[in-house]
């Protein structure tokens, strides 16, 4: 490799991770910061769970149009513009002094970060030769895998040291760094598609907030009831519509040809499940330490450090690992192995558990994410013509986000139900219900990636080629 091309490698590697490692760390970021949130803007169960899904949601739903942006208009140009988005968004939530203000910010970071996140990935795949693109892959992964786990970590450093104002002004700065730099150092690339798919956006985004609403506000509405009912019947005949559109749409922003593909279809559904057991478990397991057990946010975010640490030791390991082995298998112990340290979790935790008795089942369940995250990028785009892989990467993305969502706003719901922030007891016994759930959940998407197959078959990809070509 030539001298100027290695230097474009590593300038294309480092300002695409390090935009994946702010707009994912916002992620769960807040998680740590939620009971001083809670206190402080005097909000509900449910204005918290927005405090988080306002962000992830606006984040999985655009996640699509900002792909199909960046085809048709540049992808360093949208990838500059998304992060200024993101950086005033964030300066707003710093600014915030009511839960609504801080929620309605949210929903814009996530709107540049739904920007920024899959254009890293296509970027970064057309900016790096092939021969090393596996390797650019693992570290893209790993990067974003440890910037999700470290979440809860920084918020409650921050939280503890200034305040919980400061985890959204910290993105200021690396954002109007990253932006010019972008700009400067990156090349401009398009991709195949000219047309934007507006039908397909407005009734995917209707739909999900149509369903989402409802199961946030169940508990304090009643689950039988018209306001409850309707919003979630309503989303889930839109996101039938929007399916049926994709099908017919002459360019969908979500080509149904993709799902032809055995891989991507069963990767997809293992990475939705795998967020809708961790996210909504962290966002439970990270308020336990302060609320029950009276620890400050930075002692809260050091005792899950054994979970969020591992993915920095085990994610290169793994990364070499997914080759040798097959990233459906190596998915599937992931999955295994976090789904085992969540039930193990739940069954340890007591208002007075003390905290060695919980520091195994985080270890777990930090090799476990790591396992996961390190091949599945890899796995998905393999599974796509390279033409198809921007569409690809914004599709995954978005699918494992929502897992996100539903899993914040369903465990959150089962919480609410049989427990709730009355005493601790009562908060203990909402969150190992919940955390029960979302460990089977997680164990149900080791079954599926346990019979992705490696490699996939010539024949599939054939069967799927006609599919993904009118696609892209």
């Amino acid at each position: 490799m030539a001298h100027k091309q290695r230097w474009q490698v590593i300038w294309t590697l480092a300002i695409t991770s390090l935009a994946l490692f702010m707009v994912s760390l916002d992620n769960l970021v807040v998680t740590t910061a939620l009971p001083v949130i809670r206190r402080d803007l005097h909000a509900s169960i449910s204005q918290l769970e927005w405090t988080v899904n306002a962000y992830t949601l606006t984040f999985a739903v655009l996640l699509l149009t900002g792909a199909a942006l960046g085809d048709r208009f540049g992808r360093r140009r949208l990838f500059a513009l998304g992060l200024l988005l993101f950086t005033g968004a964030s300066a707003l939530a710093a600014l915030s002094t009511s839960a609504t203000m801080l929620d309605a910010a949210r929903a814009a970071q996530g709107v540049g970060g739904a920007i920024v996140a899959p254009l890293t990935l296509t970027i970064l795949s057309a900016g790096v030769p092939a021969e090393r693109r596996g390797l650019a892959l693992g570290i893209w992964g790993g990067i974003g895998g440890l910037a999700v786990a470290l979440g809860p970590l920084v918020g409650g450093a921050v939280v503890d040291g200034i305040s919980w104002h400061w985890i959204f002004w910290l993105n200021v700065p690396i954002g109007l760094v990253l932006a010019p730099l972008a700009w400067r150092r990156l090349e401009e690339t398009h991709g195949p598609d000219a047309a934007l798919d507006l039908p397909g956006l407005s009734l995917a985004s209707a739909g999900l907030l149509g369903i989402v609403w409802g199961l946030v506000r169940g508990n304090d509405h009643g689950w039988a009831s018209t306001g409850i009912v309707a919003p979630i019947v309503a989303g889930a005949l839109l996101v039938a519509a929007f399916v049926a559109w994709e099908l017919r749409a002459r360019a969908p922003m979500l080509p149904m040809g993709f799902f032809g593909n055995r891989t991507f279809t069963l990767a997809n559904i293992a990475s939705l499940l795998m967020f809708f057991g961790m996210f909504g478990s962290i966002f439970l397991l990270a308020q336990f330490f302060q609320t029950v057990q009276g620890y400050s946010p930075l002692q809260a975010g050091l005792r899950v450090l054994p979970w969020t640490a591992m993915p920095m030791l085990v994610a290169p390991i793994a990364g070499a690992l997914s080759d040798r082995v097959g990233g459906g298998r190596l998915m599937a112990v992931g999955l295994g192995l976090q789904g085992a340290g969540l039930l193990w979790i739940a069954a340890a935790s007591s208002p007075g558990t003390p905290y060695g008795d919980i520091v195994a089942p985080f270890v777990l369940s930090g090799i476990g994410m790591a396992l996961f995250f390190a091949p599945v990028a890899n796995v998905v785009l393999g599974a796509v013509r390279p033409e198809a892989q921007g569409k690809a990467s914004g599709a995954t993305n978005a699918i494992r986000e929502l897992g996100g969502v539903f899993g914040v706003a369903v465990l959150a719901s089962i919480f609410s139900h049989v427990g709730g922030y009355r005493t601790g007891p009562a908060f203990v016994h909402g969150m190992t219900t919940a955390v029960y759930v979302g460990g089977g959940v997680v164990l149900v998407g080791a079954l599926v990636a346990a019979v992705i197959r490696r490699p996939p078959r010539a024949a599939e990809r054939v069967a799927a080629e006609p599919a993904l070509a009118e696609a892209a």
